[in-house]
């Protein structure tokens, strides 16, 4: 892209653009500072509390401080008060599913040099990076024909790393630059969503559920706290976006899933929608455009509202990682009142030339809830990517309204009304009984696939069934995450790790047909109770 001057009108996009590649960016540059001894768990007092958890696990904590004679920056053990950025990790991933890590930048330092010591000090404490690397360090000297195993401090290219950022972006660039062997599974969901208004419009809830791989399943809650400001002006207004908390994993510095809580009082999620419009990918191109994570987190920093975000996020449109995004605005919101009318609600959705956008506040109060499982709802989006070819050839499981998990919102939606049932039913999965789960062109006809939280482990290895995201993969809903209306104003939320196991058997990699796959860090059985994070 060619990026606008910080003095023009596009200056605020461009800093903050510059600044979210900086953070991707920085990681890379220090591995080898990071991998030379400086990942030592430390104990140190965590900054976040997790309820069931009698004995806090241990964490470790470190401050990245500014040499005011050299202008060096250099890592410390603990908290400093003098610290450009600060972090502390609490790894909990075999007592609830998940690692937690709090992070810091100071005021006191320009916006620039806080971009750089956070990516640092994340580093610092995050031991799976230095596996995440390794594994990519693998890759590369595999591909270069030169195994081995690195001893000590070893180099990998900045584009490697980055790669952590841009794994959503990839899977629409591979298409798109006429990869030959695409990996992209036919019909394959990714992440089921749900805004729910309670009766009487007494609270709103928002809810997330992640589909992936079981092999992603290393996460880390992340909360960040920057002191960016909107421009580069000393005196410019902080960033409405500056505190954040969202789901992640290891190495990023963006969620991936995506959901996020903001200190501007928005909470951000998407479903993926993907395109299957070949003649789309011609929008696809290397310049003038942003991939999606970096526009991502910009519109998460600069929004005030639904209309700010995507008057942000919109411009630059890559074509890549295209999702619908849910934009919910608790400061439009009125406990036990009625519809404003707007702002509560925004949707937008992407394809590659195309962004359409529509506040869905009064379709919210009249329905109740609106619910999203990778499907187009704007006829417009529908039509153009390519989904009316699939559903003459396939059926209502391509349809927006027709596809099981829509049946299943629809019917069940109403059963919501509280925090508990909305973790009921964002993990629902009775495929082996529920008339809506069975596919009639497979054998065996009930499909784990075709629920709000898949669990297509389950499925028959040696079944029949008509398009592959159907079949037995490593592969499912990995999570949950619930907030309200009083909790997203704390930074709060409820989550549970792994794939559901409310009415089907709790994962076990070691029981599991997929026992022979990398699972490295992981928990061995997958059976963690929802959790409530909350934060000092």
């Amino acid at each position: 892209m060619v990026a606008p001057m910080y003095g023009s009108p596009g200056g605020r996009l461009a800093r903050a653009l510059t600044r979210a590649l900086a953070l991707a960016l920085v990681l890379a540059l220090l591995v080898g500072l990071f991998l030379s001894g400086l990942t030592g768990a430390l104990p140190a007092p965590g900054g976040r509390g997790v309820h069931y958890e009698p004995v806090p696990p241990a964490s470790r904590s470190r401050s990245v401080l500014l040499d005011a004679k050299t202008g060096q920056l250099r890592l410390v053990e603990g908290r400093h008060p003098d610290a450009v950025a600060w972090a502390n990790l609490t790894n909990a991933i075999r007592e609830t599913g998940w690692a937690f890590l709090e992070l810091r930048t100071s005021g006191n330092y320009n916006d620039s040099l806080q971009a750089y010591a956070a990516g640092v000090v994340e580093a610092a404490v995050s031991e799976q990076v230095r596996l995440t690397l390794l594994q990519l360090k693998g890759l590369e000297d595999s591909y270069e024909g030169s195994v081995a195993f690195p001893t000590g401090r070893f180099t990998i290219k900045p584009l490697g790393f980055l790669l952590l950022q841009i794994s959503g972006d990839l899977g629409d660039l591979e298409p798109a630059l006429n990869k030959t062997e695409a990996r992209r599974t036919l019909g394959a969901g990714a992440c089921s969503a749900l805004v729910k208004l309670l009766p009487g419009h007494r609270d709103l809830l928002v809810a997330h559920n992640t589909w992936n791989s079981y092999q992603s399943m290393l996460r880390v809650i992340k909360k960040y706290w920057f002191q960016f400001h909107e421009g580069p002006q000393e005196d410019a207004p902080p960033a409405p976006g500056n505190r954040l908390v969202f789901s992640s994993y290891p190495g990023t510095i963006f969620s991936c899933d995506d959901f996020y809580i903001l200190a501007s009082g928005l909470v951000t999620l998407e479903t993926t929608i993907g395109n299957r419009n070949p003649a789309l990918w011609k929008y696809v191109r290397p310049k003038h455009c942003v991939l999606e994570w970096v526009r991502n987190i910009v519109a998460n920093r600069l929004a005030v509202d639904g209309d700010s975000w995507a008057d942000t996020f919109k411009r630059f449109n890559s074509g890549t990682y295209n999702n619908q995004w849910m934009i919910v605005d608790y400061k439009a919101f009125v406990p036990g009142g009625p519809s404003p009318g707007s702002r509560v609600l925004t949707i937008l959705e992407q394809l590659p030339g195309m962004v359409v956008v529509a506040d869905k506040t009064s379709e919210l109060y009249q329905k109740t809830y609106w619910a999203s499982y990778n499907i187009p709802s704007f006829e417009t989006v529908f039509n153009t990517s390519g989904l009316q070819a699939l559903v003459a050839q396939y059926g209502d499981w391509f349809s927006y309204d027709g596809s099981p998990r829509a049946q299943i919102f629809r019917r069940n939606q109403s059963l919501v009304h509280d925090l508990d049932s909305m973790i009921q039913l964002m993990r629902y999965n009775d495929f082996l009984h529920d008339p809506l789960s069975l596919c009639k062109e497979c054998s065996p006809q009930p499909n784990g696939e075709n629920a709000i939280s898949a669990r297509s482990d389950l499925n028959p290895a040696n079944g029949s069934y008509p398009f592959p995201a159907l079949r037995q993969r490593s592969h499912g809903g990995i999570d949950v995450k619930v907030t309200s209306m009083a909790l997203a104003k704390a930074f709060r939320f409820l989550a549970a790790s792994g794939p559901t196991w409310d009415q089907v058997p709790p994962f076990q990699w070691s029981a599991s047909p997929f026992s022979g796959l990398l699972h490295m860090g992981q928990p061995d059985l997958w059976k963690f109770l929802p959790i409530e994070v909350w934060w000092d």
